[in-house]
């Protein structure tokens, strides 16, 4: 599987950045790659007042590739962009080494 991570800074990001964003991943962002072609899934990841990022697991690498392309070309312009204020410090593909379920189960949810 191939992944890929996406990372904005929330250094300078405004005041309260942080509920903006979960508010717009669970009313939007969420519904977008729920079922999305090509994705295995994905994950919403915060340190507020640090870091914002969304982790991608594709099914094969030219899924990846293709998004990673797409999203690259807008990147100042995504909404997650335009919400923090700045671009993505970061858009790194990376090789998933593992998955693992644990007991407690797998649930997908537009906010946690």
């Amino acid at each position: 599987m191939k992944g890929l991570t996406v990372r904005w800074s929330l250094a300078d990001a405004p005041e309260g950045v942080e509920e903006q964003l979960a508010s717009y991943v669970a009313d939007t962002s969420h519904a977008r790659f729920t079922g999305m072609a090509g994705l295995a899934f994905k994950t919403w990841r915060m340190v507020p007042g640090e870091w914002f990022e969304g982790c991608y697991v594709f099914g094969d690498d030219a899924a990846r590739a293709a998004f990673q392309e797409t999203f690259t070309a807008g990147a100042a312009d995504s909404p997650g962009s335009q919400i923090i204020g700045s671009a993505p410090i970061l858009i790194e593909p990376c090789e998933i080494v593992a998955i693992a379920e644990g007991a407690a189960g797998f649930v997908a949810a537009a906010r946690a």
